[in-house]
């Protein structure tokens, strides 16, 4: 018999790739999603609508159903996650989590690449609300929260999760087009504004690797009351990045450094240069490669594939590309200014 599969989420990113996947591989699927993204997921694929964080919708959704295995993308807070576990708790084999590199960057002390281990220890204070740093410190914290939950199910009562520790996700269904958004600056042959510093070192990770680390856990044992960093091999610098990235495309990469400060307050920052911020994490990933056989498509491997389909692709620039002209003047004045 057919494992039966709930994704929670299964629309937008990683998400969708999975579906296709498990779907392709003959699995019984069924999505659970609030039905609002459109979607070209096969009509045969059973549908479940619920506001995930209404526990009353998730019970009705749920009700006579059962499932051998779970996979929630969409787990935000420590009660969306006590939801989840009193759910499915007794009801199935594993619980598979997608959580974030973002539980460590609110640790202080910590120097990069950031191991599963340490993940215990002091927690940054909170800063300014209603801030960029409020906003992605409260993620990560929620993150932690969701975490918490879990581990404190798996040592009370065994509840079987598997939590999946991911960076930066590369892929063209990015919602927030953060790649999209470096390929169009190239393209344009215009300036790329980048900060002064820090220089964090990307190490992010390729959607389909995601898919395939997942798939493994549907398939096998390994890991249940674990949590795994999934990143990419490759370590690299923001300019070794865009010197890779505009080879690949056939163009050079003109940057023209400033201020971090100057970037955030003309309202520049994170879009003009989304992977140069404080809150990309960079993971080790050695753990995952042990114990779950885990493997990664090489840096220059992906980006390739991606180009190809941008190059492909009659594209939309985002509204993350809308002030670009505005950066270009910008640019201009910090030329003008150098000489």
């Amino acid at each position: 018999m057919s494992k039966r599969i709930l994704i929670i989420g299964g629309t937008r990113n990683i998400g969708y790739y999975l579906s296709r996947r498990v779907h392709a591989a003959g699995y019984d699927l069924t999505l659970l999603n609030r039905g609002i993204t459109k979607d070209d997921l096969p009509r045969d694929i059973s549908r479940l609508h619920a506001n995930r964080s209404n526990h009353k919708q998730m019970r009705r959704a749920l009700l006579a159903k059962s499932f051998d295995i779970v996979v929630d993308f969409v787990l935000y807070s420590g009660d969306e996650a006590q939801t989840a576990i009193e759910l499915f708790q007794d009801n199935i084999e594993r619980y598979i989590a997608i959580s974030s590199g973002q539980v460590y960057l609110v640790r202080e002390g910590l120097e990069r690449p950031f191991e599963e281990d340490d993940y215990a220890g002091r927690l940054m204070p909170e800063p300014k609300s209603n801030s960029y740093a409020w906003e992605e410190w409260r993620y990560g914290m929620q993150k932690r929260e969701v975490e918490d939950r879990l581990a404190a199910a798996w040592q009370r009562e065994r509840f079987p999760h598997t939590t999946l520790r991911l960076p930066m996700v590369n892929s063209v269904r990015d919602p927030y087009s953060r790649l999209l958004n470096y390929y169009l600056r190239l393209r344009d042959d215009g300036a790329i504004l980048v900060p002064h510093s820090p220089d964090y070192v990307l190490n992010h990770v390729y959607a389909p690797d995601v898919v395939e680390g997942i798939m493994r856990l549907i398939e096998s044992e390994a890991g249940k009351g674990s949590a795994y960093n999934i990143a990419q091999d490759e370590h690299i610098s923001h300019a070794d990045f865009l010197a890779l990235l505009a080879k690949i495309m056939g163009v050079q990469a003109h940057t023209v450094s400033a201020k971090r400060s100057d970037l955030v307050a003309n309202g520049f920052l994170p879009d003009c240069c989304a992977f140069s911020e404080r809150w990309m994490s960079a993971l080790d990933n050695s753990r995952g490669k042990s114990e779950l056989g885990i493997r990664y498509t090489p840096l220059r491997n992906y980006l390739l594939e991606l180009v190809a389909r941008f190059d492909a692709q009659a594209l939309t620039p985002p509204l993350t590309y809308r002030r670009r002209h505005a950066e270009l003047q910008f640019a201009e004045q910090l030329a003008a200014q150098a000489d």
